[in-house]
Order: C-alpha cells, then sequence, then structure tokens
C-alpha cells in the first residue's frame, strides 16, 4: 500500500493539470505558430511560470486499490499484483489462464 501522502500528492496534480490544461495548450500554439525568434522565447519564458505539477508529464498511473505505482495495467487500472490474484480467482470476466 503506497503512502497515503503520495496519493494526495498525485491526486493534487491531476487537479492542477486540469486547472491550467486550457492555458497551456493556447501557450503551446502560440510557440508553433509564432515566426519570430523573441516572441517564442517571451512565450517559453510564460510556459515555464506555471507550476511544475500542471505538466501532464509528471502525473503517474497508480494502482487504484494499493497505490501502487509501478506496473499497472492500464486495461484494468491496478497493479500486476492485483490482476494476477483477481484473475485466477474469477473475478475479472473475461480473463483467462494462458495455455498453448
Amino acid at each position: 500500500m503506497a503512502r497515503k501522502s503520495l496519493i494526495a500528492k498525485e491526486n493534487h496534480r491531476k487537479t492542477s493539470i486540469k486547472r491550467y490544461n486550457q492555458a497551456r495548450l493556447w501557450l503551446k500554439q502560440q510557440i508553433q505558430r509564432s515566426s519570430s525568434y523573441k516572441t517564442r522565447v517571451q512565450l517559453q519564458g510564460l510556459l515555464q511560470e506555471f507550476p511544475r505539477d500542471s505538466s501532464p508529464t509528471r502525473l503517474t498511473r497508480r494502482c487504484s486499490v494499493t497505490g501502487r505505482p509501478k506496473a499497472v495495467y492500464r486495461q484494468f487500472g491496478m497493479s500486476r499484483h492485483l490482476v494476477r490474484e483477481l484473475a485466477h480467482n474469477g473475478m475479472l470476466p473475461g480473463v483467462r489462464k494462458a495455455s498453448w
């Protein structure tokens, strides 16, 4: 189980990303459209003034049950440990043990 403070930090990052998403996208479009180097540098400076946690790349996927940050299956939103356990118990519909 992950520490509660780390899970809270991830939730804070999610809200920060939602809050600044439109402004970040608009600035990035303006940077791509600008032809002069001077305006591009000014716009990049404005982009750097945003909080670090408003960048989507800082967000990590976590297990929805345990909060584990590594080995998380996107399809299930759970860590590999839980997926394996639930699949063996037959609690994940449509998932079967492979045999060939």
